[in-house]
C-alpha cells in the first residue's frame, strides 16, 4: 500500500467503493444484486458463484469517537447500502493490499448459498452460520484476506459464512483503566473482544434475513483468532451468542493480568510521550500507533504486548485457568493444531535445514519465549532418543512447537475433558507441497485447507487432488460442526471426544486415522515445566 496520510480517525484512502462504506452507508449505485433488509437498513450485495455476497456490512458506529470505549451500534440509514466492497479494518502496520484503514472498522462480510427471491434471501432454509475470526495475535489482520473468502466454503457446505473486523492493537487493548481515573476508560483492555460480542449480536438479529439459522452460530479461528474465541468463551456478554467453537492453533489459557497490562499501558503513552487523556484520544491513528513499538516491559523485549486483560468486568476469570471457563462448557467445541507450527514462523528460509546441534541448543529459548522455562540441552537430548531419525532442523522445530503453542491446546483438551464438556482434538500432519514438503504442516495450514481458496497469494497448499481432498475433508467436517454440533461425518473415521486418559486425537493426513495421545512422550516432557500464556 503506497504511504497516504491518517487522518483523526486514522482513515487511509483507498478506493471508491471502501472509502464510501468506511465513511458511512453509501447508496448502491446500480439497482441489480441482491437487498436485504437488516435491522439497521436495506444493503445490497452481489451476485457471486453460486453465492450471494455482502461485503463491508455495518455492524457498529465509527470508534473513533469512541476510543478506549465499548461499541455503540450504527445509526439507522434510509435507502440501500452498499455492500459490494470491503469496509476498512482497524489501523495497523500494513493492511491488505488496497485496503483502507480506520478506526471506523465495525464491518463484517457474509457469503450464502441462499437463493433470491420474492422475500429476499430468507428462503425458509435454515442454514448453518461459520463465523471466522481472523488471526494476527491481537495486532494486525481483517476479515477481507484472499485466504478468508467465503465462496467455497459457503457453496460446498450449503452454509452462510460470515468474517469479520473489529479493534486491534492499543485500539482494542490498551488497558487504562489503572492509569487514569475515569469511567471511561474503564473497558479499554477489552473494548476490541466486546466489538466482536457486538458482531454476534448482529448476526443473531440479521443473519436469518441471509438464509442462515441464529441458532447454530459456529465461531472458528485461527492462532489469534483461536485465541480470541476462547476468551469469549470466558466471556458472559458472549454466552448464548455462539453454539460451537473451533480454535485452530490459537489458544488462550489465560489473559493478561491487570498490573502487568498496567506497566505495558505505561510503557506505551511514555513512547509517545503524552500523559493526558484527552491528547491520547485525540491524537492521530499513526502517531497513536507508534506507541506500540515501546519495548515490553514483561518479555523485557520487541513491541509491547495488547491482548485481552482479567478487568474484572467483561473477564471476570481466566479463559481455561484454573479450569475451564463455566460460561463455555455447554458450548462444543474443537481444538486443533498443525505439526509442524513454527516452521511457519520463519519465512520459509531453507537455510534453517543446515542447523547443527550446538544451534538447535542456543535457538530454542528465544522460540519458548518464557512460555516454558526449560534447559533447551535437556530437551534436544530427550527428542534425540525419542526420534532418533531426526535431524537437527527437526528437532528445532518439533521442539518449538511443543513448547510455543502446542502445549497450550492440550491445556484446553485436558480441562475440557476434566469438566466433562464435549470437546474433539485434532492434529494436522499433511505436508503441503512447498519446497518438497520441508515445511511439513506449519502454522495456517489447516486454516488454508478449511476455505480452500488455493490461488490467493501465499497458499501453500497446492491445488493437487491431494490438496482438493484435503479441503474437503476438512471442509465437510467443520460444516457437519457447524450444523450439529458432532464433527463427524462421511469424509473421516469416526471422531470420539477427546477423553483422560486416552487423549483420542483425529490426525488428518492423506490416510486420515484417529489416535490415542499422539506426539504422547513429547507432552509428558513438557510436563515437567509449567507453561505461562504469552502476555500473561
Amino acid at each position: 500500500m503506497d504511504q497516504l496520510h491518517l487522518d483523526r480517525r486514522g482513515l487511509i484512502a483507498g478506493t471508491g467503493a471502501a472509502f464510501a462504506l468506511a465513511s458511512g452507508p453509501a447508496l448502491a449505485a446500480a439497482k441489480s444484486g441482491p437487498v436485504v433488509a437488516t435491522t439497521y437498513g436495506k444493503v445490497r450485495g452481489a451476485a457471486g458463484d453460486g453465492v450471494q455476497v455482502f461485503k463491508g456490512v455495518r455492524y457498529g458506529a465509527d470508534t473513533g469517537p469512541l476510543r478506549f470505549m465499548p461499541p455503540q451500534p450504527p445509526r439507522p440509514w434510509t435507502g440501500v447500502a452498499d455492500a459490494r466492497a470491503y469496509g476498512a479494518a482497524c489501523p495497523q502496520g500494513k493492511g491488505e493490499d488496497g485496503e483502507a484503514l480506520s478506526e471506523d472498522c465495525l464491518f463484517l462480510n457474509v457469503w450464502t448459498p441462499a437463493k433470491v427471491g420474492k422475500s429476499g434471501l430468507a428462503d425458509g432454509v435454515k442454514r448453518p452460520v461459520m463465523v471466522y475470526i481472523h488471526g494476527g495475535a491481537y495486532n494486525t489482520g481483517s476479515g477481507a484476506s484472499p485466504w478468508y473468502d467465503g465462496t467455497k466454503l459457503a457453496r460446498r457446505g450449503e452454509a452462510v459464512v460470515v468474517t469479520v473486523n473489529h479493534r486491534l492493537n492499543a485500539f482494542g487493548y490498551l488497558y487504562l483503566a489503572r492509569l487514569f481515573d475515569d469511567p471511561s476508560v474503564a473497558d479499554s483492555g477489552n473494548v476490541g473482544q466486546l466489538d466482536l460480542v457486538l458482531a454476534l449480536q448482529w448476526v443473531r438479529d440479521n443473519i436469518a434475513a441471509f438464509g442462515g439459522d441464529p441458532g447454530k452460530v459456529m465461531l472458528f479461528g485461527q492462532s489469534g483468532g483461536g485465541a480470541k474465541i476462547a476468551t469469549l468463551m470466558a466471556m458472559p456478554a458472549a454466552k448464548g451468542l455462539f453454539h460451537r467453537a473451533a480454535t485452530m492453533s490459537g489458544q488462550q489459557v489465560t489473559v493478561g493480568g491487570p498490573f502487568n497490562a498496567t506497566r505495558r499501558a505505561r510503557g506505551f503513552v511514555d513512547k509517545l510521550g503524552i500523559k493526558d487523556l484527552a491528547a491520547l484520544r485525540a491524537l492521530p491513528a499513526d502517531q497513536f500507533l507508534a506507541g506500540l513499538k515501546a519495548i515490553d516491559p514483561i518479555a523485557g523485549g520487541g513491541g509491547v504486548y495488547m491482548g485481552p486483560v482479567l478487568d474484572e468486568r467483561s473477564l471476570t476469570r481466566h479463559p481455561f485457568f484454573p479450569d475451564a471457563a463455566p460460561d463455555g462448557l455447554s458450548v462444543p467445541m474443537m481444538v486443533g493444531n498443525t505439526h509442524d507450527e513454527t516452521r511457519g514462523f520463519v519465512g520459509y528460509d531453507k537455510s534453517l535445514m543446515n542447523l547443527t546441534w550446538e544451534q538447535v541448543i542456543e535457538r530454542l529459548p528465544a522460540q519458548f519465549n518464557a512460555r516454558i522455562d526449560i534447559d533447551p540441552a535437556t530437551v534436544v537430548a530427550a527428542y534425540r532418543r525419542i526420534y532418533p531419525h531426526y535431524t537437527p532442523a527437526d528437532v528445532y522445530f518439533a521442539a518449538s512447537t511443543a513448547g510455543r503453542s502446542w502445549k497450550a491446546a492440550i491445556i484446553q483438551d485436558e480441562e475440557r475433558a476434566q469438566a466433562g464438556a464435549p470437546a474433539w482434538a485434532y492434529q494436522l500432519d499433511w505436508r503441503a507441497p512447498k519446497d518438497g514438503g520441508v515445511w511439513g504442516a506449519p502454522h495456517t495450514l489447516d486454516m488454508q485447507l478449511v476455505f480452500g481458496n488455493f490461488d490467493a497469494p501465499g497458499v501453500i497448499t497446492g491445488s493437487g487432488p491431494d490438496a482438493v481432498a484435503m479441503h474437503e475433508r476438512l471442509a465437510d467436517t467443520f460444516v457437519a460442526f457447524a450444523r450439529t454440533g458432532d464433527p463427524n461425518n462421511p469424509s473421516i473415521p469416526k471422531w470420539e471426544p477427546y477423553t483422560l486418559p486416552r487423549r483420542q486425537t483425529l490426525v488428518f493426513d492423506n490416510a486420515t486415522r484417529m489416535e490415542d495421545d499422539p506426539r504422547g512422550a513429547e507432552r509428558e516432557l513438557f510436563n515437567k515445566v509449567p507453561f505461562t500464556q504469552f502476555g500473561t
